[in-house]
């Protein structure tokens, strides 16, 4: 059997699970990781399939081996730092504004690492280049699985027989002033609001306590923000306590149980970039939401779904911190020679 065949036959493997799993829970995060190995295997697929005829398209599957990495580095490096320098301008100097810098530099230094091992051939630099090429190859494999099915779950169809609409909090302008992120986030809310069953008379919850540096709480604001603009009063919620994404959920989903003991469904309104992790969050604590993303501006979203990366890297620690160092491993045992 050849390898194009192969690559072709793995890759509609994982399509049959991603489907199953879908049809499960479309929140799930190995749902990404499915869709990521299906899409790395068609490509694969691709490139031996054209490697293996000749003329044309044999010379296209080499430079496509050889050339597009290389450009798309670049590239990626020259974006990053770009990106990272209006972050700075824009939105100040803290560590999440730094995010995409940090990354473009990490790609540098991984590329004069490699350089280094390839110009000394010095085994420790070669060992500490084939652990780092090894972790960053899985980490960067996970970020392609993450951004792939994240597009794909910001697109997929509104509930609309659901009986709640919750819009997540943010910060506040001044400690009191709804911000345009969370304002794009309530009119996203009201405009999912508009699409439900009036008939199974829908609510919406504006979920948010109240920070140090805040005058009133996310909530408190929020409803203020919809009832200015002709929301109706009664069909808000106002769930004040919640500090963090689980906590909005959890405190969220209290409410609702309350007021729907027989059982519920809810869309749960964020920004794009965040839309995923709350999906993922809201699959593990077992809340019955969808969730969907309001928009967010461009620059800002390079950084952000850094940041919401790491979080959801860091949250299933348990099995990327065993993974990466069982990768790192042939790195330890080319140093200790």
């Amino acid at each position: 059997m050849g390898t194009t065949l192969i690559a072709y036959l793995v890759a509609v493997l994982f399509a049959i699970l991603l489907v199953r799993s879908v049809m499960r829970d479309p929140r799930r995060f190995r749902n990404a990781v499915y869709l990521g190995s299906a899409l790395l295997f068609l490509a694969l697929g691709l490139v031996a399939g054209l490697s293996q005829t000749s003329g044309m398209g044999r010379k296209l599957a080499i430079g496509t081996v050889i050339l597009l990495p290389t450009l798309g580095l670049l590239a990626l490096v020259w974006f990053l730092t770009l990106n990272g320098l209006t972050m700075l301008r824009r939105e100040g100097r803290n560590a999440s504004n730094l995010l995409s810098l940090v990354c473009a530099v990490g790609i540098v230094g991984l590329l004069l690492l490699l350089a280094l091992a390839a110009g000394t051939r010095h085994h420790i630099f070669i060992a500490l280049s084939a652990g780092a090429v090894l972790v960053v190859g899985y980490v960067a494999f996970l970020f392609f699985c993450y951004l792939s099915y994240g597009f794909v779950y910001r697109r997929m169809p509104v509930w609309r027989g659901a009986d709640f609409v919750v819009v997540l909090g943010a910060g506040l302008l001044g400690g009191r002033k709804v911000s345009p992120l969370l304002a794009s986030r309530l009119e996203r809310g009201r405009a999912v609001f508009a699409l439900l069953d009036e008939r199974k008379q829908p609510m919406l919850i504006v979920s948010g306590g109240k920070g140090t540096d805040e005058r009133l709480s996310e909530a408190e604001a929020m409803a203020k923000y919809l009832v200015e603009r002709g929301f109706p009063a009664e069909r808000l919620i106002l769930e004040d306590q919640s500090r963090t994404t689980e906590e909005n959920l959890i405190f969220s989903s209290r409410l609702m149980r309350e007021a729907k003991p027989q059982g519920f469904r809810s869309v749960v309104v964020t920004n794009d970039f965040h839309s995923y992790r709350a999906a993922l969050i809201a699959s593990d604590l077992g809340v019955p939401a969808q969730v969907v993303g309001s928009p967010t501006a461009g620059y800002f979203l390079p950084s952000a779904t850094i940041r919401e990366f790491i979080a959801v890297f860091v949250r299933y620690w348990k099995v990327n911190v065993p993974i990466c160092a069982l990768l790192a491993v042939p790195a330890l045992a080319l140093l200790a020679r």
